[in-house]
């Protein structure tokens, strides 16, 4: 195939990117959308991998996740049931799903429901717990299954009634739109959108018949909850990019995940075919007493922001967050900005910064460019401890190995009939 070839088609999956119009339109539990969680099965961050071989976080969020669903007693239980086999393990990503950290997803957990309108799919996360000791850093104390509780008979369902309120769902390229401005990048501040959010969903909550209690519990932990929106950010992202790489050509990544042991990408020439290689551990900065000696593998599949374009990729959107995640100051965050515009194709016009000019957010990282620059994409993330139930100890940031990027071409170059 002619590089002309090649770069026509990664042109008709960045307008497909562009062309994205993903719709917040329910929260529902997750097996109603998901059929594989009809049968005990859980689904995690990252490309495929067995039980025995996920770190603590993980396993620990497989834990409470199996405590949840009250498949087990105990602790003793849930990990005899894990380690026995009698627990199914799909990544998130083989069933139109992402998840935060360990990515730890079970039936009866809500989910958002977002549909991308210009391609007809759909996509799914489980919702943000806040701060603490939560289930996605691998916490499974009687108060993560307390909250996680609380999520399924509450949350979900104030959610769900609230946007079936709506006419047509929240449009997310337009929030998205005004908390750029507004300071966020989406993986690691999410203030704005959050609050966002709230504006839009509120008036629709006031309006419900329900339990004053109940309300004002949602509201407090919709105002609380800071992060609340990461998770909406990356069912859109996965949305939109399982949109685009409906083309099944060119070398635009259409996915960056990781499970604590690989990193994974996809490229839209490739299809479903994961390339992975040993996952890199975030450096960042750390919580009082805790040191990168703690730190975990990276985990999670929201690189899926950066894969669309924010997150680190979009560092220059917030400046007020580079100091936390150790990147210095503004004119790091200029520099690690335009560094990623030299792996992508395109800039994205829907999405424009005002501290770069208003320039667009990167569009379309195409692997070709990664190896040929040596450049890897720059990912903002929590640290979570490498002990399960510790929890988030720091912030950071991450690159893939860039053997990822290598396999991806080799594989494509063969497909192709290049070598």
């Amino acid at each position: 195939m002619k590089m002309k070839t090649i770069d026509d088609a990664n042109q008709a999956v960045i307008n497909k990117i562009v062309g994205g119009a993903p719709f917040l339109v329910d929260v529902v539990p997750a097996h109603t959308v998901i059929p594989e969680l009809e049968e005990k099965a859980l689904l995690h961050a990252g490309p495929p991998i067995a039980y025995q071989d996920m770190t603590g976080p993980m396993q620990g969020s497989c834990v409470g996740a199996v405590l949840f669903e009250g498949w087990a007693e105990d602790e003793a239980e849930a990990r005899s049931m894990l380690e026995g086999g009698k627990i199914n393990f799909i990544p998130c990503h083989h069933v139109k799903a992402v998840g935060p950290m360990g990515g730890i997803t079970s039936g009866h957990m809500p989910v958002f429901v977002v549909q991308n309108r210009s391609e007809g799919n759909e996509a799914y996360c489980i919702m943000n717990e806040g701060i603490g000791k939560v289930l996605r850093f691998g916490a499974y104390s009687e108060e993560v299954i307390k909250r996680l509780t609380w999520m399924k008979d509450v949350l979900g369902p104030t959610l769900s009634r609230a946007l079936q309120s709506t006419k047509d769902g929240l449009n997310l390229n337009v929030m998205i739109a005004k908390a750029i401005t507004m300071g966020d990048e989406f993986h690691q501040r999410n203030i704005a959108a959050s609050l966002v959010f709230l504006k839009e969903i509120s008036p629709y909550i006031a309006s419900l018949d329900m339990d004053k209690q109940d309300m004002q519990s949602v509201i407090k932990f919709l105002a609380d909850t800071d992060q609340f929106f990461l998770n909406i950010m990356m069912a859109a992202s996965k949305a939109v990019m399982d949109g685009a790489r409906t083309i099944e050509a060119g070398t635009v990544v259409t996915a960056m995940c990781r499970n604590g042991k690989d990193f994974g990408i996809r490229i839209s020439g490739m299809g479903d075919q994961w390339f992975s290689a040993p996952v890199n551990t975030p450096q960042g900065l750390f919580f009082t007493g805790y040191s990168q000696e703690d730190a975990n593998p990276d985990i999670g599949d929201s690189a899926i922001t950066e894969t669309f374009g924010v997150g680190g990729m979009a560092m220059i959107a917030a400046p007020g967050v580079t100091r936390f995640v150790g990147a210095g100051g503004f004119q790091d965050a200029l520099a690690t900005s335009n560094e990623m515009v030299e792996i992508s194709i395109d800039q994205n016009p829907n999405f424009t910064v005002p501290t770069w000019d208003f320039r667009g957010i990167c569009l379309g990282i195409d692997a070709r460019k990664v190896v040929e620059t040596g450049i890897t994409p720059v990912i903002n993330t929590g640290i979570a401890h490498k002990e399960p139930g510790v929890g988030q100890i720091g912030a950071g940031t991450v690159r893939p190995p860039v053997e990822c990027f290598e396999k991806a071409l080799e594989a494509y170059a063969a497909k192709l009939g290049l070598v």
